[in-house]
């Protein structure tokens, strides 16, 4: 095709499609995000090391689905891992009502995130789990809105809308200790 004919296609909005990068490449680029976030979603670094390597497990099987076309891969490789995570959760509540119905339940001590403040940390476990999420794709990962939204069945509108109040519980939860 000469350069002329790309120019007309273009013109018309056709966009050839983007290369198929290297899933080795994506993986190196990626693994810190998916890692981050189930370690948000999870609060169990232990826990969010398993699911990270198994991301990239299920991921590489997929890597044949992944079309650069539909969206980038850091989205996608969110997807698989807020699916396992999804899945992992509810395997740990059938385990741990089985676990009840054999036996009393001990108490066991809540696993936070580290690096964070213990004021954020408070602050951030006083969010609803929902809310939890949306801070952790949209400030630690910076995915989009359409992106969060596609990935937790919401509209875009709806994300800004969950990300604003909870932000806006996080600053009453940090209270005087606040910056903007």
């Amino acid at each position: 095709m000469c350069a002329v004919d790309a120019r007309a296609l273009a013109v018309r909005g056709f966009r050839p499609a983007p290369e198929r990068p290297a899933f080795a490449d994506v993986a190196a680029a990626e693994i810190g995000a998916v890692y981050r976030y189930l370690l948000a979603l999870t609060r169990d670094a232990a826990l969010a090391d398993d699911l990270t390597s198994a991301t990239f497990e299920r991921a590489l099987r997929e890597w044949r689905r992944f079309d650069p076309v539909r969206g980038r891969p850091r989205p996608w490789l969110i997807e698989i891992a807020r699916r396992l995570a999804l899945d992992h959760f509810r395997a740990e509540r059938r385990r741990r009502g089985r676990e009840e119905r054999a036996a009393p339940p001990e108490a066991q001590e809540a696993v936070t995130p580290g690096g964070l403040s213990p004021a954020l940390r408070a602050a951030l476990a006083g969010l609803p789990n929902a809310e939890r999420e949306v801070v952790a794709l949209r400030v630690l990962l910076d995915l989009e809105n359409g992106e969060v939204a596609r990935l937790l069945g919401m509209t875009p509108s709806a994300v800004s809308t969950a990300l604003h109040r909870a932000l806006g519980r996080l600053r009453a939860g940090l209270g005087e200790g606040w910056r903007q």
